[in-house]
């Protein structure tokens, strides 16, 4: 429950997909998560790595994308969808587009970088052989919190 009101399935995934931005800042990595869900189930998690591998490219997308592919043993992610606190770089959507996933929840826009909808929409782009559903703002003032804190307490720090 949030606010006392029942969580949404979007809801309770973008949750999971918070726990794991928590544990990119914790690592000192800036704090984004994500989780891939196919069949109301989870099959993979990741957050931002970059520190930790030294990998530019170490996104928390990346990395669930990666890790959903070896879950379901192929590169197609039908039937699949990407929840991500922040929405995703042209780095991150182009990979989503090459991934066929479905469906992509994200919790709050990134007006610099975003590549969904903020400063290009790459994910549903009709040149594309693919697009994305799209659904943002879920649980966007969690999602802008935890990253607002991180970044303050580095500026503060």
């Amino acid at each position: 429950m949030v606010n006392g009101s029942v969580l949404t399935t979007d809801e309770m995934f973008m949750t999971e997909a918070l726990r794991e931005a928590e544990l990119a800042g914790v690592a000192g990595e800036v704090p984004i998560g994500a989780v891939i869900v196919k069949d109301g189930a989870i099959i993979a998690r990741g957050r931002n790595r970059r520190e930790e591998l030294a990998d530019p490219t170490a996104h928390a997308e990346m990395l669930v994308i990666r890790a959903a592919g070896a879950a379901l043993g192929g590169w197609r992610l039908s039937g699949c969808t990407l929840y991500v606190t922040i929405e995703p770089c042209p780095m991150c959507a182009g990979a989503l587009v090459q991934a066929r996933v479905d469906r992509l929840v994200f919790g709050a826009r990134d007006p610099k970088a975003g590549a969904c909808g903020s400063t290009v929409d790459i994910v549903r782009d009709e040149r594309y052989n693919h697009r994305l559903e799209v659904s943002e703002g879920v649980l966007q003032n969690e999602c802008q919190k935890v990253i607002r804190d991180f970044f303050k307490a580095r500026r503060d720090g």
